[in-house]
């Protein structure tokens, strides 16, 4: 028999301390759930992470509601625990022969910014487009990502139920072909392609839907003083001062069953610990390879079945860059007549890459330093993808620092090898997930209900993350986390002969007005 602490409300291991995973034990502890979270790596964050204290994974927040309800919930303030800077400038954009054009918070101003880079008619289709793309997030924020196990059938009764959404996505139609139809300028079509990459897609094989990612970004973007680290810490810290536990270097080998359900899990040391409840914050892809053991291979099988999304190569480092304006999101695309995303579907690493560098150290409302913190990114395929092709420090040099040199960005010293992470390194890090950071392809019109969801065939056993619905980005993680912590809640109050009391805060998987977060990075 477990012994559990005084009041406890049952036991629960959270494996793995990524987004998701602090996301669903905040709301567990506060609630009087005994929590341990087993943590194979040095430190909370999962693709939250640093490398010498220059952010590695995600760059910034948006959709701040995900976060200020995850910490209203449990009696407490986002403000109160983080530093949260909100950026002028969206990103900051440019062409090899133009740029370059910055977009903003605000509407008017990002029109007025097209208008001038491209012509009063781009300005008026980029009018035409951003009201599309607030329909479209205000249409499907409810029914699809905020609703723990979305329906085809509840989704089609409402797109019928507001026949303007049905023209607005574009059924039938890929991101690409509606940005073709949208926009008249090329470069035009480049830029809002990219959202795509937010969920690791391509825009030539995307569904048109996707076009509401703008609209996560267009609401705000904010820094977090102190990196995205800084996020994963004070929520860890939260979850420990309210009695949850964290176990760093805790590498769980495998999940055991009994009589259906969930019966503990095997440390890489030997350690058997017991529970009746956990949720596995990592790719659902690695529980169906066998990776978590036999018993619970069966779950998820649909991870093995689809194509993977896109991994990347991932420069962090700190170095002095020559004297070009930069803003903290900077994106230097490939020319607009040539298609990146056609290597990668053929599982190579683009030859004329579209470049995301974000400088870290700009848009913090302090001085920047001589030396500062950088983070680029370039797409590439995963590892199940890959042609072969060799990917290595000097393959991946080439294919970033000379094209950067082209756009008069250069950075004194060069970074080494050790500041590089590929494919290959994501895998490792993130076991299952094949180098994919973002789970399972967003590519075909059925793909956001084909992730896998909170419940799971195993009783006891829960998923939150990236991977999971409803999918890719820090704050789509985070309600992934608790959709998680509200199954566990609903299912032990379903199977209890005495009604559970609510506490402080309550448990609602979101406030009204959250939505569906991207953030732009390599994953979450």
């Amino acid at each position: 028999m477990m012994k559990l602490p005084k009041q406890s409300l049952g036991r629960v291991i959270v494996i793995g301390a990524g987004i998701g995973g602090l996301a669903a034990a905040l709301p567990l502890v506060h609630r009087r759930y005994d929590v341990t979270i087993l943590e194979r790596h040095a430190a909370p964050g999962g693709k939250m992470r640093q490398i010498g204290g220059v952010d590695a994974g995600p760059t910034v927040l948006t959709m701040l509601d995900v976060f200020e309800a995850l910490f209203m919930d449990v009696g407490e303030s986002l403000s109160d625990h983080v530093t949260l800077i909100p950026q002028d400038i969206l990103a900051r954009h440019w062409w090899p022969d133009s740029g370059p054009l910055d977009l903003f918070p605000c509407a008017e101003k990002s029109a007025d910014a097209i208008g001038a880079f491209a012509g009063s008619k781009s300005r008026d289709e980029f009018l035409t487009f951003t009201h599309r793309a607030a329909r479209l997030f205000d249409g499907f924020r409810d029914p699809m990502m905020l609703r723990a196990e979305p329906k085809l059938g509840s989704l089609a009764k409402h797109v019928i139920m507001n026949p303007r959404l049905l023209l607005d996505m574009g059924a039938g139609k890929t991101l690409k072909s509606l940005l073709r139809s949208s926009f008249s300028d090329p470069r035009l079509q480049q830029l809002f392609g990219r959202y795509a990459t937010y969920v690791g897609g391509s825009p030539d094989r995307s569904p048109a839907l996707l076009s509401l990612i703008w609209e996560a970004e267009a609401r705000g973007v904010w820094c977090v003083q102190g990196g995205m680290h800084a996020l994963a810490r004070s929520i860890s810290d939260l979850i420990q001062s309210k009695g949850g536990k964290i176990r760093l270097n805790a590498d769980v080998q495998s999940i055991e069953t009994r009589s259906g359900g969930v019966s503990g899990v095997t440390l890489a040391t030997g350690e058997h610990i017991p529970t009746d409840q956990i949720v596995f914050n990592g790719d659902p892809r690695a529980l169906a390879l066998g990776l978590l053991g036999d018993a619970v291979q069966p779950i998820a099988q649909i991870t093995t079945k689809r194509a993977r999304s896109h991994s990347a190569n991932v420069w962090s480092f700190r170095a002095t860059p020559s004297d070009i304006p930069l803003s903290h999101h900077n994106v230097f695309f490939c020319d607009p007549g040539k298609n990146e995303f056609a290597d990668i579907e053929r599982g190579e690493i683009p030859s004329d890459p579209t470049l995301y560098v974000c400088a870290e150290d700009r848009g913090q409302n302090t001085p920047v330093p001589d030396e500062e913190r950088f983070e680029i990114i370039m797409n590439t395929p995963p590892l199940t993808q890959r042609a072969a092709q060799s990917e290595d420090y000097e393959t991946c040099h080439t294919r970033t620092f000379p094209r950067l040199q082209r756009f008069g960005l250069t950075f004194s010293p060069e970074p080494d090898h050790w500041s590089l992470t590929t494919a290959k390194s994501f895998d490792a890090l993130f076991p299952g997930s094949a180098g994919s950071l973002y789970g399972q392809t967003p590519h075909g019109m059925m793909a956001a209900l084909e992730r896998p969801t909170a419940r799971t065939s195993i009783k006891g056993l829960y998923l939150a993350g990236g991977s999971t619905h409803p999918g890719a980005g820090v704050p789509m993680a985070a309600i992934s986390g608790r959709h998680a912590a509200a199954a566990i809640v609903t299912d032990q109050i379903s199977t209890s002969r005495f009604r559970q009391t609510a506490t402080r805060g309550g448990m609602s998987t979101a406030s009204p007005t959250t939505a569906n977060a991207l953030s732009r990075s390599s994953g979450s």
